[in-house]
């Protein structure tokens, strides 16, 4: 198999020949620690991914530079961040802040035909087309719920308060995605990733009755989108969402993760309560961080054991690879799942 028929065939619920493997985000650091000749794009191939994955975290996502010398940008809602060498930049205020329905008549969302975007993703389909799959990251909803509330804890009391304004702001962001992940796909996209945190290690931010009634129908219309345009759909997000994986499969996601390695969270129950969802993860980036040679090989082993039986199965980390992490200990892992992760799966030692 190619590396986009395993990916996808797994995504299908077919069995591939062998595990697949792929990357929510890759710190440049540690892209450069391992080969600095390599771009973003032919370094994800280089790892034995078996998707290769564009939009947030690529170089090619719009910006507005308001001080390069120190790394502040507006990104495209128009939310300021700082680069400060992470895998993510981090956000330095919650400008702009729309307070009301009005203000919102007035926001101008981004464009979801922008030349960078696209160009993008006919350069990685031309290179990569019927190799590898090609996977855009984006959003749904809730991320922008909160970048143009003023953040998390100004959302949960407009959730507590029954306001409209943040359902008013979630249609806004699902119109600009959906026709986003439209043109994308026609370009040749294959698999959308949607980020959005929805959850912490102790459980959701919000109750499950304001999931459905605040986000739920935006990822909905975003996920059945895409479905319709012809891709398949990963939802990715940290912490313990068990409260909310009901509604969460509903939407139509072929597939969660990567998902954080919490005890509540373990792949093998989530496979069997959604037996039609394929599970991603979940390898600890602490303990690729921090951990020994043999652990990391005992932890990859332990997860085939636990999720790659009778397929369903992308192995990862349980987030994304940060500076942190230990080149050596990522290509353990890696060279573990290529020693062990074969189908039919051998028995566990």
């Amino acid at each position: 198999m190619t590396s986009q028929e395993r990916f996808l065939t797994v995504l299908k619920g077919g069995i591939p020949d062998r595990v697949p493997s792929f990357e929510l985000l890759i710190d440049r650091g540690f892209r450069k620690a391992v080969n600095p000749e390599l771009d973003f794009y032919d370094f994800q191939e280089a790892m034995g991914f078996d998707m290769v994955l564009c939009g947030l975290g690529s170089s090619d996502e719009p910006i507005q530079w308001e001080n390069k010398a120190k790394q502040i940008f507006r990104d495209k809602w128009g939310v300021r961040q700082q680069f400060t060498g992470e895998v993510m930049p981090s956000i330095i205020d919650q400008s702009p802040r729309i307070g009301s329905l009005e203000e919102l008549s007035h926001y101008q969302p981004p464009d979801p035909a922008h030349p960078a975007m696209l160009n993008q993703v006919r350069n990685i389909a031309t290179r990569f087309k019927g190799k590898m799959a090609i996977g855009y990251l984006g959003e749904a909803t809730f991320a922008v719920q909160q970048y143009l509330r003023g953040g998390l804890e100004q959302l949960m009391i407009d959730y507590a308060l029954g306001e409209e304004l943040p359902k008013r702001i979630a249609a806004m962001a699902a119109d600009y995605y959906c026709e986003l992940y439209r043109n994308v796909i026609r370009e040749g996209v294959e698999v959308i990733v949607l980020g959005d945190d929805y959850a912490g290690k102790s459980g959701p931010f919000m109750s499950p009755a304001h999931f459905r009634e605040y986000i739920y129908p935006g990822l909905k219309r975003v996920v059945q989108t895409c479905k319709q345009a012809g891709a398949q759909v990963i939802k990715h997000s940290d912490g313990d969402l068990w409260k909310l994986l009901d509604m969460i499969v509903a939407s139509g996601v072929d597939a969660l993760g990567p998902l954080e390695p919490l005890p509540t969270m373990r792949l093998s129950r989530i496979k069997a309560a959604y037996p039609k969802v394929t599970v991603v993860g979940n390898i600890d980036v602490a303990l690729l961080s921090t951990g020994t040679a043999d652990q990391v090989q005992q932890r990859t082993r332990e997860c085939l054991a636990d999720a790659a039986p009778g397929g369903r199965f992308i192995l990862s980390s349980g987030n994304s690879i940060a500076s942190s992490v230990q080149p050596e200990l990522y290509r353990t892992m890696v060279a573990t799942k290529n020693r062990y992760g074969d189908y039919p799966m051998p028995q566990p030692a």
